[in-house]
């Protein structure tokens, strides 16, 4: 069995798609466009990669972006002023400050300043609180983007046995909610896990996310199974540095009826989740229905 390659980019294309097709009513009836704050503490390369990535998209899709780059030593009191004058501003539907910020920063106090409702990375506790309660919120934009690809992969994912392989608060927790609210039958594993390949054997559908590199091996993959690697590991193979997924992917891909690459699988489908939760909260701030997915 050869797999079919889940491409990110043609997801994250249809998607973004649909997001530009709403802004034309918004800005009819707003007069401005939805705005994105995204504040970077520090220097952390990766992350200036990221922030800049996620400003041009959001420019090219017809949005607004405000970016706010801090220095390394800012305090937690200056960054959560920042925080309440971005809450307060009305251009700004959607704020998201870059992790992972410096250690004398707390993280956890900076995530709960952000107003729930322009939490666009759905890390506030509100929003966390909405998803495990089934009601409507902003949902971690890796989990969105995954839980968007299963759907156009697969259609009705009612009935299917799923395993979530890591428990963050980022990715693990939230898609594991997302799998239940579409009536899967869900397993959350992690380090402690007994038996870890026969749990993976089980699942119809095998989502990735615990930060090794190709640790879920392809011979646990049960044939015909649909797999979503949300890991990005760099590692050193015969002497060339190289991104790998938390799945043994060349072995996978004999067993899997459908898996996502590393990279373009899952990055650009985050991105783009990102997107259409700015969209989305900039529609519900001012009682217009949100983009359709």
């Amino acid at each position: 069995m050869t797999s079919r390659i889940i491409d990110g980019k043609v997801h994250a294309s249809t998607l973004g798609e649909k997001i530009s097709a709403s802004l034309p009513a918004f800005r009819a009836k707003t007069g401005r466009a939805p705005g994105l704050a995204v504040v970077l503490v520090g220097h952390d390369p990766a992350s200036e990669v990221y922030v800049a990535a996620k400003g041009r998209m959001a420019r090219q899709l017809g949005m607004e972006s405000f970016e706010f780059k801090l220095a390394e030593t800012t305090s937690q009191q200056d960054l959560l002023d920042l925080i309440a004058r971005l809450n307060a501003d009305d251009r700004v539907d959607g704020i998201l400050v870059q992790l992972p910020l410096p250690g004398h920063l707390d993280t956890l106090a900076v995530i709960s300043a952000i107003d729930p409702d322009k939490d666009v990375d759905g890390l506030h506790l509100v929003n966390a609180g909405r998803l495990a309660s089934g009601l409507p919120g902003l949902v971690s934009c890796t989990p969105l983007g995954c839980l968007l690809m299963l759907k156009a992969e697969l259609g009705q994912l009612s009935g299917k046995d799923a395993i979530v392989v890591g428990r963050s608060i980022l990715v693990g927790k939230p898609m594991a909610q997302l799998l239940l609210a579409e009536n899967c039958t869900v397993t959350i594993a992690h380090s402690r896990t007994h038996d870890l390949p026969a749990k993976v054997r089980a699942a119809d559908i095998v989502v990735a996310a615990v930060g090794q590199p190709e640790m879920i091996r392809g011979a646990w993959i049960k044939p015909g199974a649909t797999v979503i690697d949300v890991g990005i590991n760099r590692i050193e193979r015969d002497g060339r540095k190289r991104l790998v997924g938390d799945v043994e992917f060349a072995a996978a891909a004999h067993s899997a009826g459908a898996i996502t690459p590393v990279p373009g699988g899952v990055g650009p489908m985050t991105i783009m989740s990102l997107m259409y939760n700015a969209a989305r909260a900039a529609h519900v701030r001012k009682e217009l229905p949100p983009p359709e997915l």
